[in-house]
């Protein structure tokens, strides 16, 4: 049985990853016709709560806490976009600052995932097995 902690890692990797290709094909979603704006306030949403619980799990875990600053850096970063929006930053820069801080999220989460499958001893939040040689 997976953890709680890793689903929410692999959900955190997955809207980071849903966020950078949300920016990247933009006209595909407006296709769709999926709201920039509404996209980007339901992301920060799920992406936020699921976040800082699977990293703060993390840190309680290894103690890494650069991976907390790292993944909040990010969200920051996504927070920013939302916030200043096109009309303060520009569709560019509002591009930069979402691809940016997605890209620290996930890197964040994989950081923290892998962390959890190299762990040795047995207080690791791992499904039993896993990470262990």
């Amino acid at each position: 049985m997976k953890t709680a902690q890793v689903i929410t890692d692999k959900l955190a990797i997955g809207l980071s990853l849903a966020c950078g290709i949300h920016c990247l094909a933009l006209p595909v979603l407006l296709a769709l016709q999926l709201d920039n704006e509404a996209f980007h306030l339901w992301m920060i949403a799920a992406a936020l709560p699921s976040s800082g619980y699977a990293l703060s799990i993390g840190c309680k875990q290894h103690k890494r806490y650069q991976l907390f600053f790292l993944g909040s850096i990010g969200l920051a970063l996504l927070v920013l976009a939302l916030v200043l929006g096109e009309g303060r930053v520009g569709e560019d820069g509002e591009k930069i600052l979402t691809v940016a801080g997605a890209s620290f999220v996930a890197i964040g989460h994989w950081l923290n995932f892998r962390l959890c499958h190299a762990q040795n001893h047995k207080d690791c939040a791992c499904p039993e097995g896993i990470g262990k040689q």
